[in-house]
C-alpha cells in the first residue's frame, strides 16, 4: 500500500492508528503448544511513520491476548493495554517520547501469548481429526488476527511476513516454505519439535495471516500445486483435485495475467472448518465437503484461486466494501467456469447464486443495512454482516457493467484493474474512478458508465434488478420441480438420470422455494426415489434436508442432527439449524449443546445468535 492514506482512516473496524503508521513487515517467532492450547512467542513489526507531524503514540489491535512485554528500537517504552471496546478488542498503546518523523521506521517487538478466548484458532482433539494427533488452524478473516498477535488488523494495510514456527507436528502457513529444522525433542513427546520457516514476500493484509499444524501429509495435484490433508484422506483429496487445478490456474491467467504467488496449494481441513474455502495465499484452506468423490464440488477451488487476484493481490480497504473482494472473485470464478465448461455454465452457476442471494435478503429483511453492497459497519462486527450478498450482488453489478460496455471492451479492463491496484487496497470510489478513467477516451462506453445509477447499486438495500439468465442447463430441473409442485405424476429414479450434482442443487433449491412446502409423504418419496437421503454429496443432502424440514418430515430430523455433528461449514450449518429450530426446537438446542465445541468459534457464535438471539466469544 502506498503512503497516501486518507485521514481519517477508511476502516471503522480497527482501533489502530494506521493513518499515522503503516506496518511494512511482520516477523513472528511462535511456538505451538497443543497441551496448553496456545501460541506464544515474539512478534516484531516494522512500522513506518506516514504523517508530517511527529506521531506521539502507536496504537495496535489486540483481542483476548496476553501481552507480556514491549520493546521499541531496543528500549522499553511506556505501554498500556486499554480497556476492551466491543466488538473490536483492546488497543495496545505504545508511547513515543520523541515522536517519529514522516518516512522513518521503528522496530517494535512484543512477547505475546494467545488465550482460551482467542477467536481465530480452533484446537481439535485426535477424535475430531480421524488421527492419533491433535490439530490446530487459524481463521483470521475478518478481524480475528488481533487475537493471535498485536497488529494493525485492517485490510487497508499490507506488509510482508516471515513465519518462524515451532511445533511437534507439521506446519503450513500463508507463505512459501524456506526450510525445516530439527530442534530438541519435546520432553513428553516421541515426535521431535521442528522449526518451520515460511516467507511471504508479497505484501498481504493481516487477515491473510494463516497457520495450521497437525498430522498433515501432501501429494502433488499439478506442476505448481500440492494438496495437504490427513494421511487417511490424502488419496481421495488428490483424486478430487488433480484433474482440474492446473487447468484452472492456466485459465484464470488468460483472463487476468500470470499467477503471482509461485505455488497454488490446497489444505483440506477437518470437518469443523466454517467456510467453503479461505483464500490464504500459497495455501487455500478448503472444506472437506468439497471431497465428494464425484469432482462435482471442485469449483470451490475455482473461487479460491480467483481470490489470488481479487482479495489477496487487490484488497478491499475495509469490510464495508467487501463486495470488491467477493464480487470480483465470483465474477472471475464464473468467467473461469465458462472458459473451461462452456458459456452456459456461467449462468448455471449464477442461477444457483441468485437463489442464495434471495435467501440472504429474506433472512436479513429486504430493507436491512447488510443487504446493501456498501454497508455501514461502524461499531459493528463484520462477521455479523457475512452472507452471500457481497458475492452475488457484487457479481450481478460487475456483469451489468460488462453488459454496459460490451464483453470485449470489459475484457481489456480486467487486467488493467488488477495491474493498477496490485498489492494495494481500494474502496468502491477508487473502483468507480478507475473504471471511468480507463474508458474516458471511449465515448460510447464512457457515456454508458456515466449513465449507470451508481448510488442505487451501491446503497439500495434488497435485491438488485434480476438479470436474464441462460436457463438451458436448468430448464429440465425447473420442469421436474413443477411436476412435484402439482403432484400429478409418478416419480421415478430415471427422472434425474444423467444429472450433475449442480442440476440436483437447482432442482432442490426450486423445491425449497415452493409457496406451499412439500407434504411429509412427498418428502419421503423424493428422498427414497432419488437417493437424496443417502447422498454423500453434502451440497445435495443438506438441501434435501432443508426441503424435508420445511415439509415437517420427521424422518429427517435425526439425520439432520447427525449431519450437524459432522459438518462445521456455515453454509450448511446455519440454515439447517434455523429450519430444525422451527421444526423441533428441543432437538435443535440439544444438537447445538452437544456439538458446540466441535464448531469453530466464528460458527459457534453465529449459530448461538441464530438460536438464542445472542452470541458469546469463546
Amino acid at each position: 500500500m502506498n503512503t497516501s492514506i486518507v485521514n481519517p482512516p477508511r476502516d471503522p473496524n480497527t482501533l489502530s492508528n494506521y493513518n499515522n503508521f503503516l506496518t511494512t513487515h511482520t516477523e513472528v517467532n511462535f511456538s505451538i503448544d497443543f497441551e496448553k492450547r496456545n501460541i506464544s512467542g515474539n512478534v516484531a513489526l516494522t512500522l513506518k511513520s506516514i504523517t508530517d507531524a511527529a506521531a506521539k503514540e502507536i496504537l495496535l489491535d489486540t483481542s483476548f491476548l496476553n501481552v507480556k512485554d514491549v520493546v521499541l528500537n531496543g528500549k522499553t517504552p511506556k505501554w498500556d493495554l486499554l480497556p476492551r471496546f466491543e466488538p473490536y478488542g483492546s488497543a495496545l498503546k505504545i508511547s513515543l517520547e520523541d515522536g517519529v518523523q514522516n518516512g522513518k521506521s521503528v522496530q517494535l517487538e512484543m512477547s505475546t501469548e494467545t488465550t482460551k478466548e482467542c477467536t481465530a484458532i480452533q484446537w481439535l482433539t485426535p477424535a475430531q481429526t480421524r488421527s492419533e494427533h491433535p490439530y490446530m488452524f487459524t481463521q483470521c478473516q475478518a478481524i480475528h488476527t488481533r487475537s493471535v498477535f498485536p497488529c494493525q488488523d485492517t485490510p487497508d494495510v499490507k506488509g510482508t511476513v516471515q513465519f518462524n514456527i515451532e511445533s511437534p507436528l507439521p506446519v503450513i502457513a500463508s507463505g512459501l516454505s524456506i526450510g525445516v529444522k530439527d530442534l530438541e525433542k519435546g520432553a513428553n513427546s516421541a515426535i521431535g519439535t521442528k522449526l518451520y520457516t515460511f516467507e511471504q514476500s508479497i505484501p498481504i493484509p493481516s487477515y491473510l495471516f494463516a497457520l495450521a499444524s497437525g498430522d498433515i501429509a501432501k501429494a502433488p495435484i499439478g506442476p505448481r500445486s500440492v494438496v495437504a490433508t490427513g494421511p487417511k484422506e490424502l488419496k481421495a483429496a488428490q483424486w478430487e483435485l488433480e484433474e482440474s487445478t492446473e487447468r484452472y490456474i492456466e485459465t484464470v491467467e488468460k483472463i487476468v495475467f500470470p499467477y503471482q504467488w509461485t505455488e497454488y496449494n490446497v489444505l483440506v481441513l477437518p470437518p469443523s472448518f466454517p467456510y467453503g474455502g479461505m483464500e490464504n495465499p500459497v495455501y487455500t484452506y478448503a472444506t472437506p465437503t468439497m471431497i465428494s468423490g464425484d469432482r462435482e464440488n471442485v469449483d470451490v477451488i475455482a473461487h479460491e484461486l480467483s481470490h489470488s487476484y481479487s482479495g489477496n493481490l487487490v484488497s478491499n480497504a475495509s469490510w464495508e466494501h467487501f463486495w470488491l473482494n467477493e464480487g470480483w472473485t465470483t465474477y472471475l470464478e464464473r468467467r473461469l467456469q465458462a472458459a473451461v465448461h462452456g458459456e452456459p455454465h456461467r449462468d448455471f452457476s449464477s442461477i444457483i447464486g441468485w437463489k442464495s442471494l434471495q435467501d440472504s435478503v429474506k433472512q436479513f429483511g429486504d430493507s436491512h443495512e447488510f443487504t446493501k453492497m456498501v454497508v455501514d459497519l461502524k461499531g459493528k462486527d463484520p462477521d455479523d454482516a457475512f452472507s452471500s450478498i457481497p458475492y452475488e450482488k457484487g457479481y450481478t453489478f460487475l456483469s451489468y457493467l460488462e453488459n454496459q460496455v460490451t464483453k470485449n471492451k470489459w475484457n481489456t479492463y480486467i487486467p488493467h484493474y488488477f495491474t493498477t491496484f496490485a498489492r494495494r487496497s481500494l474502496d468502491s470510489y477508487d473502483f468507480k474512478a478507475n473504471l471511468l478513467s480507463f474508458f474516458a477516451s471511449d465515448t460510447i462506453a464512457f457515456k454508458a458508465l456515466n449513465d449507470v445509477d451508481w448510488d442505487s447499486w451501491l446503497y439500495t438495500p434488497g435485491l438488485p434488478p434480476k438479470p436474464t439468465f441462460d436457463t438451458s442447463l436448468v430448464d429440465v430441473c425447473y420442469d421436474l420441480a413443477s411436476k412435484w409442485e402439482t403432484g400429478r405424476f409418478e416419480p421415478r429414479q430415471e427422472d434425474i438420470k444423467g444429472w450433475s450434482a449442480n442440476q440436483v442443487v437447482v432442482f432442490l433449491d426450486t423445491v425449497q422455494a415452493f409457496a406451499k412446502p412439500l407434504d411429509e409423504r412427498a418428502s419421503q418419496t423424493m428422498g427414497s426415489t432419488y437417493g437424496f437421503a443417502k447422498s454423500q454429496n453434502v451440497e445435495v443432502v443438506s438441501r434435501y434436508y432443508q426441503a424435508a424440514l420445511k415439509a415437517r418430515d420427521e424422518t429427517v430430523f435425526k439425520p439432520t442432527a447427525e449431519l450437524l455433528g459432522k459438518v462445521g461449514r456455515m453454509k450448511f450449518v446455519r440454515p439447517l439449524y434455523r429450519l430444525l429450530d422451527e421444526a423441533d426446537r428441543a432437538l435443535a438446542v440439544e444438537t447445538f449443546e452437544k456439538n458446540k465445541d466441535f464448531y469453530h468459534p466464528i460458527c459457534k457464535n453465529l449459530v448461538e445468535k441464530d438460536l438464542f438471539g445472542k452470541g458469546t466469544r469463546s
